[in-house]
């Protein structure tokens, strides 16, 4: 990344990829795409439908060059469309009920050329280079079985460390929805991981 670009805030970097420099939005790329590909990941579980949102999320802010308020903070902005198309993608997915399960494979980098044309591609996130242990894939498959307005709120709330503030604007609910939704989700993966430990003892 550009060292001067890298210093700059998000507002700076907005206005000026709005002044027509692509070298800013490749900076706010290269300070997001793991951070959504993570929230991505936690809150879809399927690599299929995590490339084509992560992708489709950055194409959006691409093409947003002239709808950009400078004065509003970016990553919940940002958040907030991967949330929204995260959701339309797995409606999507329930109606048709034919998208295949995607497996995960060996992660590559993904370019900025690769998110600009949506390409159909093989690769994944360097996220994807987190070591996977037996306590990581669990809690995974605990918070992929929840409802969906569960998933979200605990994968916003506790992997992203969005605030109570940030969430509602994020869903488009109010704050007390917020927090108890957020209670809810907390009980239920409490509830959820007690029982996935005591499988494993009668194992």
């Amino acid at each position: 990344m550009n060292s001067a670009l890298d210093k700059k805030t998000d507002a700076e970097l907005l206005a000026h990829y709005a002044a027509g420099e692509e070298a800013a939005f490749r900076a706010i790329v290269a300070r997001y795409k793991n951070g959504l590909y993570a929230f991505l990941k936690h809150f879809l579980n399927r690599r299929d439908l995590i490339e084509d949102v992560f992708q489709e999320t950055f194409i959006q802010l691409f093409t947003s060059r002239n709808d950009f308020d400078t004065s509003r903070p970016l990553r919940p902005w940002l958040f907030t469309i991967a949330a929204n198309k995260a959701k339309d993608a797995l409606r999507k997915r329930r109606r048709t009920a034919a998208i295949s399960i995607g497996t995960i494979a060996d992660a590559q980098e993904m370019s900025f050329d690769d998110v600009l044309n949506t390409l159909t591609s093989d690769l994944t996130m360097p996220y994807e280079k987190l070591e996977e242990s037996e306590t990581a894939s669990r809690v995974r498959q605990i918070i992929t079985d929840m409802p969906e307005n569960l998933r979200e709120i605990l994968v916003l709330a506790y992997f992203n460390k969005f605030s109570y503030k940030q969430i509602a604007q994020i869903l488009s609910i109010p704050i007390g929805t917020v927090k108890s939704r957020l209670h809810a989700a907390v009980g239920r993966f409490a509830k959820d991981w007690k029982a996935s430990i005591g499988s494993k003892k009668i194992k």
